[in-house]
Order: structure tokens, then sequence, then C-alpha cells
């Protein structure tokens, strides 16, 4: 109890209940306000969507781009190794989109330049997809047959496309330690489809159809899934940095 106003102002047990139970309320309101604004401990994860990775098959149709003395050809090993990057990429989350999906170019039988037609194609499919990672994926050569090994390779212009194509080079140079005795540096080129979005872009050179052991291990199925596996191994690591530019726009 206590005096006011010179009276004796008593709470009955009813009063006393009451008001404890509306501050009780307030502590509890308040309290909860709290946690939802420090996400509690249970936050509520926002999920993320997958990585879109656009891989292109370098040639196809009348362009067979480079052929062995073995006769491999260039076309038909880069749309078997998109097949096999698909299923690996697929099985790691990311979203994939190929540029060429058969035999043949990207070319209509009334397109006068067959190549122009075929890499505006490609462009238009690029800027569609609007990816995250762009990978193009060829066979190299060389005047001499003594030149060997798998190269990334990016545009000068686009930083992240270097941090791309370095952390595939690094994987890239296990196998190249392994079986040319030497390791390479990731390069710059002047590459049209890696100037057709401002993802992080690459081309694969991944050995040279002029050499006859370079174009042996590429006709291997084992030593095509080693690359795969350095390719995948090159993107989670590229990944996993947060090395990301704005998602894929056309300039």
């Amino acid at each position: 109890m206590r005096k006011k106003g010179g009276k004796m102002f008593v709470f009955s047990a009813k009063k006393r209940t009451i008001v404890f139970a509306v501050f009780l309320a307030i502590f509890i309101a308040v309290t909860v306000a709290v946690f939802t604004v420090k996400g509690g401990t249970e936050p509520t994860s926002r999920p993320q969507g997958k990585r879109t990775v656009v891989l292109d098959a370098g040639h196809g149709g009348v362009d067979a781009g480079v052929t062995g003395k073995g006769g491999l050809k260039e076309a038909d090993f880069n749309l078997d190794m998109v097949f096999r990057l698909q299923k690996a990429l697929e099985k790691e989350g990311y979203s994939v989109v190929l540029t060429r999906k058969d035999e043949k170019g990207l070319y209509g039988d009334g397109d006068e330049n067959f190549k122009r037609a075929d890499m505006q194609a490609r462009k238009e499919i690029i800027r569609s997809a609007s990816p995250d990672l762009f990978i193009s994926v060829h066979a190299n050569k060389y005047p001499s047959s003594d030149r060997r090994g798998a190269q990334a390779f990016f545009d000068e212009f686009n930083p992240s496309g270097k941090a791309l194509a370095e952390a595939i080079q690094i994987s890239f140079n296990r196998l190249n330690e392994r079986y040319v005795g030497r390791t390479f540096s990731a390069l710059s080129g002047d590459y049209y489809v890696l100037k057709c979005t401002f993802a992080p872009s690459v081309i694969l050179e991944c050995g040279f159809l002029s050499n006859p052991e370079d174009e042996a291990l590429l006709s291997d199925d084992g030593y095509r899934d080693a690359l795969v596996e350095a390719i995948l191994n090159g993107v989670v690591e590229y990944s996993a940095k947060g090395e990301h530019s704005e998602r894929g726009k056309v300039s």
C-alpha cells in the first residue's frame, strides 16, 4: 500500500495480477520484435537462385575447326566436352545453357556468310541467357607439332574473366605437369564470343590437335573426364571466392 493525496491507496490482488499481465505482455512483444529484426534463433533463409553457365561448343556444321592427323575433328570433340561439362555442372547445382546441341552449325541454308550468321546466333543465345559465366570449349593448333597442353584465354578488358581463366588454368596445370611436363599461364586474347557478355568469360583450348600425343589424349574418354573435372574445379573455386561481375548483358 502507499499514500496518495494523504489517503491510503491499496492495490488489490486482482489489480496486481492485471498489472503484471500487462507488463508481461509488453515484455514478450518487445522481445519478439527484437528477435525478428535481428533474425532471432531461427533466421529465415532466402533461397539462392541457380547460377547460369552458357557452354559454347566451338565450330560445327561445315566448320569442323582443326582436324588432327589421327582424324579427330575439333567440332566433334568440343560438342562431346560440353555435354560432359553440362552433366558435371548441373550435378553441382548450376543451370546450363548450350549454344550448340548437335553437329550442325548455327546458321541457315540461306545465309551467304555462314560464319557471321553462326557467331551472331551464338551471341543471341548468350544474350538471352544473361549468364553468370560463359565457357567456350575448343582444341588448338600450331604450325609446329611440338606445341602441347591445355590453356585458358580471357578478354583483357574483363577482369572477372581473367580471374575465372586463372582459376581454371591452375586446374589445367595439374594435367599439364603430368602429361606435358610444364605449366602455362592464362592468356588474354581478342575473341568475338568473349565480348558478347559482361559476365566472366573464357575460351578453353583443351590441347593441340596438331600434336599427335595431345590428339591421342583428347581422343581418350578418361582424359576428357579429367579435363571436365579440372574445368569444374576451376569454376567452383572461382565461384567460392565470390569473384562475380554483374549478370551478363551485351554492351
